[in-house]
């Protein structure tokens, strides 16, 4: 009698599932895409480390619904500040999953292998663009999430008159949401070698915030 390993046990004792055709790893990608939604408000804290031309060491909180932000820095180079700075400032998040995410309307992605995550495997794509960037931000790589089929990791490059460089910005789940966690750049600045690191977490998604926060 064949005896077949069911999906739990196959997990605990280490075996892997066989790799998902790259095809629907795209479609099942581009449907989890379209079914993404972003919170009504949340509230984050992020940590910033800056080396190079200018160094920088802070924290922040951040309050968000819509447009609408509220960033409060809560430390300097270790130091907590006694009277918090705050700015208030609308725009749109330029690190949700979904202003992040390479689509196939605007890049090929070409498969270049599955890599362990757990107790499941990922799917790396390189992305090539459709259409020249006009911005100089440009996604060149992107890791899938083999269990939610969003983006785990997104590698990009970006070029400009005074400033060129690489980085990664990485994604999770949280409180149903998917989340950035991390953002890391190299770069060229004037001439000179810079590095930056930003940190996210203490994630939390209140059903609204009041008007005032962002007064």
């Amino acid at each position: 009698m064949k005896i077949v390993a069911l999906p739990l046990l196959a997990a605990l004792l280490g075996v892997m599932p066989a790799p998902l055709d790259s095809q629907v790893v795209l479609e099942r990608y581009t449907a989890a895409l379209a079914n993404a939604v972003a919170p009504k408000a949340e509230i984050f804290t992020y940590s910033v480390s800056q080396a190079g031309p200018s160094d920088i060491e802070q924290r922040h909180r951040i309050y968000r619904s819509g447009i609408e932000m509220r960033d409060e820095t809560l430390e300097v180079n270790g130091v907590p500040l006694r009277h918090k700075i705050v700015r208030i400032a609308r725009h749109a998040d330029i690190y949700a999953v979904a202003a992040l995410a390479p689509r196939t309307d605007a890049y090929e992605l070409l498969f270049l292998d599955a890599v362990r995550d757990g107790n499941h495997l990922d799917y790396v794509y390189e992305a090539m663009p459709l259409i020249r960037s006009t911005s100089g931000f440009t996604i060149d790589r992107v890791t899938i999430d083999g269990e939610s089929f969003l983006p785990r990791a997104v590698d990009f490059h970006s070029s400009g008159v005074t400033a060129s460089g690489s980085g990664r910005i990485e994604f999770a789940p949280f409180g149903g949401y998917w989340m950035v966690t991390s953002a890391s750049v190299s770069a060229v600045v004037a001439g000179g070698v810079a590095r930056e690191r930003i940190t996210f977490g203490d994630y939390r998604f209140p059903a609204v915030l009041p008007r005032s926060t962002f007064l």
